[in-house]
């Protein structure tokens, strides 16, 4: 879902157990029927509020439904702003059951819903103080996305061109509601399915997107940094179990950190190295950070959460020293690198990490809506640095991703050997799916398919390819978190085709 929803009812404590375990849980069960008494009629209003879109109603919800204390956390206004955000960005919900967990969580209620503008399934969590279930008022309310219902029939299969169809539709409909701005591109190895451009490069101008615009695609440059890193593996100039303190220097970090950690353990995100996004960078000026020798000052003062190679931890700082050991082993400028050994003999010619103080051709802004604005929309033009690097921040198409995809897979850039440690799972992290070097991997209904999304403020991205079945699935958006529901959605109709 969008950041709106994601982010709908928010509360201090939304990560707690009860939306945490919703999502992960193996043993649930579905009844769908409406609670009697005030539980109920508590639930009933809720929908009939936002299916209404009933301020009158949201404002009852909040005034007789929510604890003194919760009120004081979450005030109307705030509520009702995002009551809004909610009605917009569900384009209405239909009720479907409560769902119910072995053991039992007794201070909670799951309501599981539709949402109508994604399909997708989600569930209000309603918490109580301990004992007071179901009457007594609501500590907490949190939303969050839902496994399938136990007692809804699976989806049947569906033909290549059914499910090209319905992704179409899906697509076009975002696109006519304004909640998806943006490239949507599906094929089968070389041969383009469905490709779709809607919305606005820029809402100051109002220059057109098409399917040539640029976006930025947030982390995953990762893909291509480690996909750089693993040619120089090939090569025999690296190897994944050097350490780095050959390659980063103690204007970097100490020796007792480079020694201990591993190029794998960067590829893989099991450093225990953190993220460059800290205070330093939150208060510092945009135009600072631009060559790979200006983030020293952002790296620096890191340390390890954990010993390198035992655990893992997304890290951004990790992925971007990736960049500094090819500027050390290769004595090149890590763009020149990106643009001469990865960019170019991939044909992605409108791939790159762009200096965001110089025009760019056909080139989005990215936006999300915000009521600071009179247009309700806010850009992100100082949220970021002004050139992204290995970590992530530059730009493509959705044209190029497919062809970085096809290089990929037919080993034009790295050969097979090397692709599949890239492609396989390095640290077990007791869940679905997982990450190799520098791609999520996913191993689903879909079949296996690996990848790697991108999510910044104002911008998303995902890249899907199916190495079972050849697809392989593009979304850019320069709208805050509008690519990931249509990837998902992708995902699940072409898991469908027999």
């Amino acid at each position: 879902m969008t950041r709106g929803l994601v982010l709908a009812l928010l509360v201090c404590a939304l990560a707690a157990t009860p939306v945490v375990a919703q999502q992960i849980a193996v043993d649930y069960h579905d009844e769908s029927a409406m609670p009697e008494g005030t539980e109920g009629a508590r639930i009933q209003l809720l929908l009939d509020a936002v299916n209404e879109n009933d301020v009158e109603l949201a404002t009852r919800f909040h005034e007789e439904h929510l604890s003194a204390e919760f009120k004081e956390q979450f005030p109307l206004g705030v509520f009702i702003e995002t009551f809004r955000d909610i009605v917009r960005e569900t384009g209405g919900i239909d009720f479907h059951g409560i769902r119910t967990y072995e053991p039992p969580r007794d201070d909670h209620t799951v309501v599981i819903f539709k949402d109508r503008n994604y399909e997708s399934w989600q569930a209000f969590v309603f918490t109580y103080a301990e004992g007071t279930k179901p009457d007594g008022p609501l500590v907490r309310l949190g939303v969050a996305p839902a496994r399938t219902p136990t007692n809804v029939e699976p989806e049947g299969p569906l033909t290549e061109e059914e499910a090209i169809s319905r992704a179409a539709a899906f697509v076009e409909r975002l696109c006519e509601r304004d909640l998806f701005s943006g490239t949507v591109l599906v094929a089968r190895e070389d041969d383009v399915l469905f490709e779709h451009s809607c919305g606005e490069a820029s809402k100051r101008f109002h220059a057109p997107i098409d399917m040539d615009t640029k976006f930025n695609i947030g982390s995953m440059n990762k893909m291509f940094t480690a996909t750089a890193v693993m040619q120089l593996v090939e090569q025999g100039i690296l190897c994944v179990h050097d350490t780095i303190d050959a390659y980063v220097d103690t204007t970097w970090l100490p020796r007792d950190i480079t020694g201990r950690v591993a190029i794998k353990h960067l590829l893989s995100h099991t450093s225990g190295l953190r993220s460059y996004f800290n205070d330093t960078f939150m208060n510092g000026s945009r135009l600072r950070w631009r060559e790979l020798d200006d983030y020293r000052d952002l790296v620096v003062g890191d340390t390890l959460a954990f010993e390198p190679g035992t655990d893992w931890q997304y890290s951004n700082t990790g992925m971007f020293l990736l960049g500094v050991v090819i500027e050390s082993v290769t004595g090149e400028n890590y763009f020149d690198y990106m643009r001469q050994n990865v960019y170019g003999p991939a044909g992605m010619e409108d791939t790159d990490c762009y200096d965001m103080d110089c025009p760019v051709e056909n080139l989005a802004v990215g936006y999300w809506r915000s009521g600071d604005c009179p247009s309700g929309w806010k850009n992100n033009y100082y949220e970021h640095v002004v050139r992204g690097g290995p970590a992530g921040g530059g730009f493509s198409t959705a044209r190029d991703l497919h062809r970085f995809a096809r290089a990929m897979q037919t080993g034009a850039l790295v050969s097979r050997d090397y692709l599949e440690p890239m492609w396989t799972v390095q640290f077990d992290r007791g869940g679905p799916g997982g990450y190799g070097y520098g791609f999520g991997v996913d191993d689903g209904p879909a079949g296996r398919v690996v990848g790697h999304s991108g999510g910044f403020t104002g911008i998303n991205a995902n890249l899907d390819i199916f190495l079972d079945s050849g697809y392989v699935s593009a979304v850019l958006t320069n709208y805050d978190m509008a690519a990931s529901p249509v990837a998902s959605k992708i995902k699940q109709l072409l898991a469908r085709v027999e």
